[in-house]
């Protein structure tokens, strides 16, 4: 009897050994929580971009039923719009689209943000023709930059700060949507549904360019300013982006696409493939892996169109740190 015991001790041993050592990663990936993203082609600034919206939350799994008076926050791209280069900043036509949507299933909407690089909001609501197209619809504007704001605890833990400094108007948010701008980043490669939340930080608190945030790390102050706000999910504007170098001085990239997913960082390893990127190798997409969602193209389910079919490389800086992050064949299904 007592060699039986020790011949099973010494399985169980040796057993979990070698799960630790070659079987984590395929149980990890195993027990991952699947996300779902969907990608909508062809789409216009002048087309019918509610039914598109609409469709895609629905398709992604969103109860409409959990939004009836609880208030929403769409936070648009507003960094440094120009009225000549309107691949700076997202459109007015998908924030209103976003608007109605939320509207018609019983919220409250506002927007909101705390442009990054002007310190007058008013100038890049004109510049950017988001005044004109909320005032037309009576859709109210929250100027994060200067509002009151509480502390929160870092949720992530990754950069040395302690906490975050968020406006009221983000803090009693039920529901806050990343509306972004598809565009290349010249440090961290790409800028999309997670690094478009740097943009509810105010700058009263963290100055212009908030480089408090960039000085602690932009990856890991990326992470962890997502997985310190309330619930959260992502409309992308990726009708018309942006490429080279990005996010101000890029050229304009027609894509013709809108993404929608709850899970940022899963929309956003999405979208990093359609750019011809390898999600893993951008610094702050691999922090969020596991942590705020997937990034491995096995645990997130395609809605709408597949990312192969809207495959379109972008144009990034000729630098090392960039060019790495280029996919190479065999990559993808990671």
């Amino acid at each position: 009897m007592s060699r039986q015991l020790s011949r099973r001790a010494w399985l169980a041993t040796t057993g979990a050994a070698f799960a630790g050592m070659i079987g984590f990663p395929l149980v990890k990936r195993l027990t991952a929580r699947r996300e779902t993203v969907f990608l909508a082609k062809n789409q216009r600034y002048d087309g019918d971009l509610t039914s598109t919206i609409r469709a895609g939350l629905l398709a992604t799994g969103f109860q409409p039923k959990e939004l009836r008076d609880k208030r929403v926050l769409l936070k648009p791209n507003l960094v440094e719009p120009l009225r000549k280069s309107p691949q700076l900043t997202t459109n007015p036509a998908i924030v209103l689209a976003a608007a109605e949507v939320f509207r018609g299933w019983g919220a409250t909407v506002l927007v909101g943000e705390a442009p990054g690089h002007v310190r007058d909001t008013e100038m890049a609501l004109i510049e950017s023709g988001m005044q004109t197209a909320l005032a037309a619809t009576k859709v109210p504007f929250a100027d994060l930059n200067y509002e009151e704001v509480g502390w929160v605890k870092n949720g992530g833990g990754l950069s040395p700060l302690d906490g975050f400094f968020f406006p009221r108007t983000v803090l009693e948010a039920d529901l806050i949507v990343s509306l972004p701008k598809l565009k290349t980043h010249h440090w961290v490669g790409m800028t999309a549904a997670m690094k478009n939340l740097y943009g509810v930080i105010p700058g009263i608190k963290y100055g212009w360019p908030k480089n408090v945030l960039h000085h602690a790390g932009i990856p890991q102050t990326v992470l962890d300013i997502n997985s310190s706000l309330p619930k959260t999910i992502t409309i992308v504007d990726a009708i018309l982006c942006m490429e080279g170098d990005g996010p101000i001085m890029g050229s304009a990239k027609p894509l013709g696409m809108v993404a929608v997913g709850t899970n940022v960082a899963a929309v956003d390893a999405t979208l990093a493939r359609v750019m011809g990127l390898n999600p893993h190798r951008i610094s702050y997409l691999s922090l969020a892996d596991g942590r705020i969602g997937p990034l491995s193209e096995s645990l997130i389910e395609q809605r709408g169109e597949s990312w192969e079919t809207l495959h379109s490389p972008f144009q990034i800086l000729d630098q090392p740190h960039l060019q790495e992050l280029r996919a190479q064949p065999g990559e993808w299904v990671t």
